[in-house]
């Protein structure tokens, strides 16, 4: 973890974070305050990057630098805001988070799931289309949500388990607890850990959940009894209602490459990888011929490309021409 940190500490202090992994740092620097290991990590690679100067305070590129030697002892970090205007989005998020006090608590009203004993209090949080957020669990379980998705998860966990209830997409790094495993639960299919790290992928409307596994193990198991075992490198996509299951090897570099920014299909169907497009994109894209949307597809490049470039990929694939019209692109 503390190369982690300090990969992210550099990158805020430069000014280069991406949204994703500003709000990783600043979930670790709020974790911070009541964990007592973190708090010292942290310290460290403050102390690491040798941040010099004398106060803490946003500077004019909207950069929270924080160069009081002692700004970890402090309940709340005395920060002053200068007047000029931020326009980077690690201004406009730290300015959100100095004014809500650094510290910020997100509590829903109870909810009852279906089959899972009661909890005080959930937290739900949620992305939007080509949106992303990164989640530190009160276990120190770091989550990462991709678009259109939403995790829902208690306040504090109980001595016993640690369950979360995830729609859409999610890559989690589970911390090790003995005995207190740690449940993924999506719609009648439950992925069970102590500590590892792999990619959900449940989004409604697809015919399989996909689960796979870049550390660890996991076990998957199902409402009507059928269960699996995964480790590092498997890859699972099972039926939530039927018997349906496949198995296969996948590369490490493939398990959640959207948090790199790449975009990898794999034996996908064509209905599939578009309802992926529009979410990532925030698009409305129709394919016009209904036989072309079982066909299966393996590719694979960089969000960054746009979606007009990502579409032309999957039409000179498929045999294809892409049409624009009214905003709304058309696989024809």
């Amino acid at each position: 973890m503390e190369e982690r940190i300090h990969y992210l500490f550099k990158r805020y202090l430069d000014n280069t974070c991406s949204q994703l992994e500003l709000e990783e740092f600043l979930a670790y620097i709020h974790k911070a305050k009541s964990d007592e290991q973190l708090r010292q990590l942290i310290k460290k690679v403050y102390t690491d990057l040798k941040v010099n100067g004398n106060a803490t305070y946003v500077d004019e590129k909207g950069r929270l630098v924080l160069n009081d030697a002692d700004w970890m002892n402090t309940d709340e970090p005395e920060i002053q805001v200068k007047k000029s205007k931020i326009k980077t989005l690690a201004g406009i998020a730290a300015v959100v988070v100095i004014t809500t006090g650094i510290w910020w608590v997100n509590k829903n009203n109870i909810i009852d799931k279906k089959g899972s004993v009661p909890v005080a209090s959930l937290t739900k949080k949620l992305t939007d289309r080509s949106e992303s957020k990164f989640i530190l669990l009160e276990d120190s379980s770091r989550i990462w949500l991709n678009s259109s998705s939403s995790l829902e998860f208690p306040d504090q966990f109980d001595n016993t388990k640690r369950e979360v209830f995830l729609t859409g997409e999610a890559y989690f790094d589970v911390k090790h607890a003995d005995k207190i495993p740690f449940i993924i639960h999506t719609g009648n299919v439950s992925t069970t850990v102590l500590g590892t790290a792999f990619n959900i992928k449940a989004y409604p409307g697809q015919k399989n959940i996909t689960i796979s596994v870049s550390r660890g193990k996991v076990r998957i198991t199902r409402k009507d009894g059928w269960e699996t075992t995964l480790t590092k490198g498997q890859q699972l996509k099972v039926n939530e209602e039927g018997t349906e299951a496949a198995e296969k090897n996948i590369p490490a570099e493939k398990i959640a490459a959207w948090q790199q920014g790449n975009i990898v299909f794999d034996d996908e169907e064509l209905q599939d990888i578009v309802s992926d497009m529009e979410r990532i994109y925030n698009v409305s894209i129709n394919v016009s011929h209904p036989a072309l949307t079982g066909l299966r597809i393996s590719t694979s490049f960089k969000r960054e490309i746009g979606v007009e470039q990502a579409l032309q990929v999957l039409c000179k694939l498929t045999d294809t021409e892409l049409k624009q019209k009214d905003g709304v692109y058309t696989i024809q």
